[in-house]
């Protein structure tokens, strides 16, 4: 039987591998609606147009409580605490990049940004908390 311990290291090992994922399907998404490369040979290149994101995700998630072992279970919740990360780690992500690429990104851009990965998030992150939700019943 597993421990509290590994449960926990579990739970945010699949949280924070899932978080990174939906980083790079965005940045993917993103790619490929622009005519730039997607498949496996541009990994490199979709890992460092979702960087930015991603780290300001990791960066802010973990102070505002998006991994909180009581989320696990609580998709509402879950999914609340989501948006909220991410509407803080949002201005973080778009000012990285902008250090990164060396302009503001256009509005236009900010507003896609700020709505998609919010989406992608929480269609793994909401699901995900309904399953355990589930299972703890």
């Amino acid at each position: 039987m597993a421990t509290t311990e590994e449960t926990n290291a579990g739970r945010i090992t699949t949280l924070v591998a899932g978080d990174a994922l939906a980083f790079l399907i965005f940045a993917t998404i993103g790619r490929g609606n622009h005519g730039q490369a997607t498949g496996l040979a541009a990994l490199p290149e979709v890992v460092i147009t979702a960087a930015p994101f991603a780290i300001g995700w990791f960066i802010v998630a973990p102070f505002v409580g998006a991994f909180r072992r009581k989320l696990v279970t609580q998709p509402r919740t879950m999914a609340t605490r989501t948006a909220l990360a991410w509407a803080l780690s949002w201005p973080i992500g778009l000012g990285l990049r902008w250090l990164f690429k060396g302009y503001p990104p256009p509005p236009s851009f900010a507003i896609v940004t700020l709505i998609a990965n919010l989406l992608i998030l929480l269609v793994w992150r909401w699901p995900f908390a309904l399953i355990n939700s589930a299972r703890k019943r």
